[in-house]
């Protein structure tokens, strides 16, 4: 048997590990690249009774997230999750089920007819600005994204329930986002605070949305093309032919929801930001696509032809993550490089630490999209990126973030958006 001594692990001991944890709570990222820092690619923490791992080397990662997945599982860290089991939160064989029936709805030539949804959404949103304006625009790309999600998951607009689902959603997320990877989590969800109660009201507004599109759609019987009809339609072929129960839908049309505005929204304002600060890129950009578009609306067909633009997107998504924290649950004893870990213990990568580690990106804060040439990249072990995940828990809407992401912003800058942000630069603050 073989014999694991903790001590052996680098990582904060007693009253340094507190000070950690209470710096965690105030400010995780900046508390997750100390540690990283301090004490290397392997550091022990412990999380109350918990013994946690920051893995920090993109060889370790990748055993993590691939070689090794199915000694993993995703660690239960919300005690209501809003997706339930969707794909972010279902494990093992349902697992691969869920995903082998929603894999159709996510390949390239279906998302691609999504592409005039996201370019028209996009043109209507910035036909609303001015010059004389101020925008927020973090809260401007939050609503489209999830204009463009609510049209491309449902077929038909839902304005009416548009700033409802908005504001249940942000609720939820701002009171999650508090006590998420706290050690006192369960402790503090058995009593009644009024936190819990504002997230359950949160949760059941956007539950009567939702059940209330699956009820109709299925009363209608009809196929939209979208995404609802498609996750309807979807069958389990190798294991019967079944489809999924109303509460498995709702499990994942929440989890796409939610992933499909959310994130791309926050990567799409970080973008924006970054242009703002470095008027020598956004000139660079402006250029490719006044060649390539000429100020025609850009399509699908266009994003091969604009490798700025994808540098771009691409180098913001290194900067401001869109996940910048990824876990893992061990379920038997863990090899990493000479340390053994023990089962169950709780295995932390994160995007943010990786991608600003000067080992792979020389002045990691500065924001350059050259980092992105292929000869650049061929250079860097697989999982020094990873805005996505890896291995088999890929985000399985990863084309249509990219697809949505590079849309949008072509859309925008075609439209002026760089300048009128060049103009606001000194609203910004970092």
């Amino acid at each position: 048997m073989t014999h694991i001594v903790q001590a052996m692990v680098p990582g904060p001991k007693s009253m340094e590990n507190l000070r950690f944890l209470l710096r965690f709570r105030r400010d995780p990222i900046s508390a997750l690249q100390e540690l990283a820092q301090t004490y290397g690619d392997i550091v022990h923490i412990k999380l109350g009774e918990q013994h946690a791992y920051l893995l920090s080397h993109p060889d370790v990662i990748r055993d993590v997230l691939v070689v090794h997945h199915q000694q993993m599982h995703k660690p239960n860290l919300q005690q209501q999750p809003l997706g339930g089991n969707g794909l972010l939160r279902s494990e093992g064989d349902f697992h691969k089920r869920q995903r082998r029936m929603m894999q159709p709805a996510f390949h390239r030539k279906r998302i691609t007819t999504y592409a005039q949804v996201m370019t028209e959404y996009t043109q209507q949103m910035s036909g609303r600005w001015n010059d004389k304006q101020q925008i927020d625009i973090a809260q401007e790309m939050m609503g489209l994204t999830l204009s463009i999600i609510s049209k491309t998951m449902f077929g038909a607009e839902v304005e009416q329930d548009t700033q409802t689902v908005y504001n249940s959603f942000t609720t939820w997320m701002r009171l999650n986002s508090a006590h998420r990877f706290s050690p006192l989590d369960h402790a503090l969800n058995s009593l009644p605070l009024p936190r819990k109660k504002q997230q359950a009201e949160a949760r059941a507004q956007l539950d009567t949305i939702v059940y209330r599109m699956i009820n109709e759609r299925r009363a209608s019987g009809k196929d939209n093309g979208d995404l609802l009809s498609m996750l309807l339609l979807a069958r389990d072929e190798e294991g019967g032919g079944d489809g999924m129960t109303d509460q498995q839908l709702r499990d994942e049309v929440m989890t796409l929801f939610l992933a499909g505005h959310e994130t791309t929204a926050n990567a799409l304002a970080w973008t924006w930001y970054l242009l703002s600060q470095y008027p020598e890129v956004e000139e660079t950009l402006q250029r490719e696509l006044d060649t390539v578009l000429a100020g025609r609306t850009p399509t699908p067909d266009d994003i091969s032809n604009l490798p700025y633009l994808e540098k771009v997107f691409t180098e913001a998504m290194r900067l401001y993550p869109p996940a910048w924290v990824t876990a893992r649950r061990s379920l038997d004893i863990y090899q990493v490089g000479t340390f053994t870990l023990p089962a169950n213990s709780l295995l932390i990568t994160s995007q943010y630490v990786v991608h600003h580690d000067a080992r792979w990106y020389p002045d990691p804060q500065r924001f350059d999209p050259e980092r992105w040439t292929a000869e650049a990249r061929a250079q860097r072990p697989k999982f020094t990126y990873f805005p996505f995940g890896g291995g088999p828990r890929l985000c399985i809407g990863e084309p249509f973030a990219w697809m949505e992401g590079e849309l949008v912003l072509a859309t925008l800058a075609q439209n002026g958006a760089c300048a009128w942000l060049q103009d606001k630069k000194s609203r910004w603050n970092r």
